[in-house]
């Protein structure tokens, strides 16, 4: 009975350790020193929620009797990035992701948004950055607003950093065009 047991377990053991080592490779390895390089980008945020070509829609509501819902709604947006305030200026990205809308005053636009801002021409070509912060228009359209950015690819790799957000046209429909001044640290 004693061999058995001593049998049983030294199965379990092996059968528990062999998918440990079998599923990959991994090594540590200690990273040499970086240099950190500060890139401040200036740019031109197209959010436009209204008409036959708008670049965020809703994708979720609650199911409220608001006409139309705003509190609780989910956005997936695509929205052009460009060197100007206009839209036909020089298209130079876009950002694509998602925001919540979290006002349940309907004066007023605070959301949660994540979105991958993803450079298409230029420099920067193929290299992208993640905003992941509060954004609240609650106050004067003027003010500047600032956000987080939380990470990055390309020439962006590991970035972090902030970007200061200023709107500079909307409407009531929910568009907007928005001033962007970012500064990231990435190596």
């Amino acid at each position: 009975m004693e061999s058995q047991m001593t049998l049983a377990r030294a199965i379990i053991f092996c059968l528990a350790v062999a998918p440990v080592h079998g599923q990959y490779y991994s090594r540590t390895v200690k990273a040499g020193p970086r240099v950190e390089k500060i890139t401040r980008l200036h740019f031109f945020f197209h959010d436009i929620r209204s008409g036959k070509n708008a670049t965020a829609i809703p994708i979720a509501s609650p199911n409220t009797t608001q006409d139309p819902p705003t509190y609780g709604t989910l956005y997936a947006m695509d929205d052009p990035l460009t060197m100007e305030s206009e839209p036909t200026s020089t298209l130079i990205g876009n950002s694509q992701g998602l925001y919540l809308d979290l006002s349940r005053e309907r004066t007023q636009f605070t959301a949660i948004i994540y979105a991958d801002f993803a450079f298409t021409t230029g420099r920067f070509n193929g290299s992208s950055f993640s905003l992941f912060s509060r954004f609240s228009a609650a106050d004067a359209p003027s003010t500047i607003r600032e956000m987080a950015i939380v990470g990055g690819r390309g020439a962006f790799r590991m970035a972090t950093g902030f970007a200061l957000l200023r709107v500079t046209w909307s409407n009531t429909m929910g568009d907007a065009i928005v001033e962007f001044n970012v500064t990231l640290y990435h190596y």
